[in-house]
């Protein structure tokens, strides 16, 4: 077993169970700071964006190059990326629009209660699916470098706090319990830790230099797809167009800043 693997586990199921923190903001709240969100998840994007393309895309590329040499470990290191991409993007359609944990609203009148309590019994399924390979991304990472995981962990769990509330919200005003709202919510983002072991156990016989640096450059493309179709069209819905933008910039240079720091 790896000398990280304890600790990439941790950040792993911190990042994902987030979710719990935006299902309290939900449940205990009567007002939210939207601004402030927009700036959070624009800088979220900032920063996964920035170590994907800078720190982890490179990583994935000097690692291919050992076997398969520079030319080959370019295209190898492409191809995953895009792969990545692919991977989550598929996930992504193949979950209806309704069901889409980044699509749900809820209306607090006039609404069935057995339809807000199916919507976000769907929501947490759909949210758990949708995590599963950021789970293995958030791992990957935290098992080759848990200084360099830190600020991707952060992001995702800024990411989730939103996911939160779109399972708790809607199971709160089907059945008015609070705890039950929080417990669907919390038990979603187990997802990403689940992802993370089933991935790592399935992957970890075949495991190689190679094998390692394709996964690194796939993990590179689902967090640049999730920067780019998710967490900077929710920043743009929740604030003014610049605030998403001012905080996408910050993101990534206070990421480069932490870069510098370990050079």
């Amino acid at each position: 077993m790896p000398d990280n693997f304890l600790i990439a586990l941790l950040l792993t199921i911190i990042a994902g169970l987030s979710t719990g923190i935006g299902s309290l903001i939900g449940l205990l709240s009567k007002s939210d700071n939207k601004n402030f969100l927009s700036v959070s998840l624009g800088f979220s994007a900032g920063v996964m964006i920035y170590v994907s393309m800078i720190e982890i895309f490179p990583k994935a590329k000097a690692s291919l190059s050992i076997e398969l040499g520079h030319k080959m470990a370019t295209i190898a290191t492409t191809l995953a990326f895009f792969a990545g991409i692919l991977i989550i993007a598929l996930i992504d359609k193949l979950i209806p629009s309704e069901m889409n944990p980044h699509e749900i609203y809820v209306s607090k009148k006039n609404v069935d209660r057995k339809k807000l309590m199916k919507m976000g019994l769907m929501t947490a399924t759909a949210l758990g699916i949708h995590n599963f390979p950021e789970g293995l991304a958030t791992f990957v990472s935290a098992l080759d470098d848990p200084g360099l995981a830190l600020p991707i962990v952060v992001a995702i769990a800024i990411h989730n706090i939103p996911e939160g509330l779109a399972v708790s919200v809607p199971i709160y005003q089907a059945t008015g319990s609070r705890k039950k709202a929080f417990k669907y919510s919390f038990l979603s983002g187990l997802a990403e830790p689940a992802g993370a072991l089933i991935g790592w156990f399935i992957l970890m016989p075949f495991m190689s230099t190679t094998l390692y640096g394709l996964i690194f450059a796939s993990v590179a493309g689902i967090m640049v797809f999730i920067s780019l179709d998710e967490l900077l069209p929710a920043a743009h819905e929740f604030g003014e167009h610049h605030l998403s933008i001012y905080g996408l910039i910050s993101g990534m240079a206070l990421m480069a800043i932490s870069l510098l720091l370990f050079l």
